[in-house]
């Protein structure tokens, strides 16, 4: 039987002044597949992202989520998006942020969720702490728990790992794999990508340069030994 898609992105240019961010990129995200979004710096990443969570408006080409429009109510229900650098309410304490986004989001039996959050991101006792107190890491587990308060299907994550150590990682890539959801997940770390995604699209230069499963890629690079990141190093025109 033929899965539904749940992300299309096709043929997607975006252009800021003369530079252009993408430069017809295609590509679909199957309903419950996790998938990473791999490139350098520049590579379009981020600007995929922002397209698909309804935030800018590609020049030309189809995008949809869920089979709809990313900037319709219907697609905001359906998603969680964790853009890069995230930041909560500065002047919220974490506990506030969690009800105050809950609520925007309509989430069911919000105080349950709220505790349930605050447990598993291990921010209890920070819960009535001002989010500019902080740290880096614990700003980064209040931005997932704030993506994913509201049980989207269709997750957008924008480096979703940054600054947090070892165990905190393992614990939320569990979380996100008990989830049942759609994941696409940009990165150019490829441990992280090896941890929770099946599938990967190497995108540079705002194109598709490769796509297939994250197996290959280790495949070619036990053939070839080298180092994952090598093999797509290669991929990409490297050495």
């Amino acid at each position: 039987m033929h899965k539904m898609n749940c992300i299309e992105f096709n043929d997607v240019t975006k252009s800021f002044g003369t530079k252009k961010a993408l430069d017809g990129l295609s590509f679909d995200v199957e309903c419950q597949e996790s998938v990473a979004l791999i490139g350098p710096n520049g590579a379009g990443k981020s600007t995929t992202l922002k397209i698909l969570a309804g935030l800018i408006k590609p020049d030309s080409g189809s995008v949809k989520v869920g089979g709809f429009d990313p900037d319709s109510i219907e697609a905001k229900r359906l998603m969680g998006y964790l853009p890069e650098d995230a930041s909560p309410y500065l002047t919220l304490s974490v506990k506030e942020n969690l009800e105050y986004i809950g609520a925007l989001r309509k989430t069911e039996d919000l105080e349950q969720k709220v505790e349930f959050l605050l447990n598993l991101m291990e921010l209890n006792e920070y819960r009535n702490s001002r989010v500019s107190t902080l740290s880096r890491g614990n700003r980064q587990k209040l931005s997932i728990a704030l993506a994913i308060i509201h049980d989207p299907k269709i997750m957008l994550l924008d480096e979703p790992l940054n600054y947090l150590d070892i165990p905190t990682q393992e614990k939320i890539i569990k979380y996100f794999n008990s989830m049942n959801a759609t994941f696409l997940v940009s990165t150019h770390i490829m441990s992280i990508a090896e941890r929770f995604t099946r599938r990967a699209i190497i995108i540079n230069s705002g194109r598709q340069i490769w796509t297939g499963q994250i197996d290959e890629l280790k495949e070619m690079s036990r053939e070839e030994n080298l180092t994952i990141e090598g093999v797509i190093s290669k991929i990409m025109g490297g050495s």
